[in-house]
């Protein structure tokens, strides 16, 4: 399953990340651990305290990726609402739900503030980095100046997750496409149309 050239660290990491984003902190067993690493009895209390210290570095591991994942498209090319465009409709998979997302409705990694850290971090500095561009749209005469940028990326970050957990529940990703798709044409500049590829 991974790469002969990936550490026994990395593979306990990764699959510490898989599981938690499967089953949750409660349902991630060191046993299922060690087998979807591939790894030998011991290795995980070798490299890593115990489970909460694995897990805390598979949180981390994913709020890393996850900020990157999205820094690699707000901050592309484009003009404001062309890049929140481009992080509404960027590949998904719906149907498993946020990764990060998904820790929130996780009772024994809110009820941990070290686990919660980077869940709380990386959700802020999507609002955040998402209400810069919502600001530099409104300086640039894009979106109306009566939006508040803190506001609408508020909105935004609650329609992806919202989404999730909508095309879960139905089993379907249209729902999450069906908000993605009135967000956008809310906030559409006037002769912007919002077809094009579903998110």
């Amino acid at each position: 399953m991974y790469s002969a050239l990936m550490s026994t660290p990395e593979r306990l990491i990764e699959s510490t990340r898989e599981l938690l984003w499967e089953r949750g902190y409660v349902g991630t067993s060191p046993k299922a651990i060690l087998e979807r690493a591939g790894a030998g009895q011991g290795s995980m209390y070798h490299h890593f305290k115990g489970k909460p210290d694995l897990a805390l570095a598979a949180v981390r591991r994913t709020a890393e990726d996850m900020r990157a994942t999205a820094e690699g498209v707000l901050g592309g090319p484009g003009t404001p609402y062309e890049r929140i465009e481009a992080y509404l409709r960027r590949e998904r998979d719906v149907l498993r739900g946020c990764p990060i997302g998904r820790l929130t409705m996780d009772p024994d990694v809110i009820a941990s503030g070290e686990l919660r850290a980077p869940v709380d971090e990386t959700l802020d500095w999507i609002r955040e980095r998402l209400a810069g561009i919502v600001e530099e749209g409104r300086e640039q005469g894009q979106f109306a100046p009566s939006l508040d940028a803190e506001e609408i990326a508020a909105t935004i970050l609650a329609t992806v997750q919202g989404g999730y957990v909508l095309a879960r529940a139905s089993g379907s990703p249209a729902a999450f496409d069906t908000g993605v798709r009135g967000l956008l044409s809310l906030l559409a500049p006037r002769g912007t149309t919002t077809t094009g590829p579903e998110a």
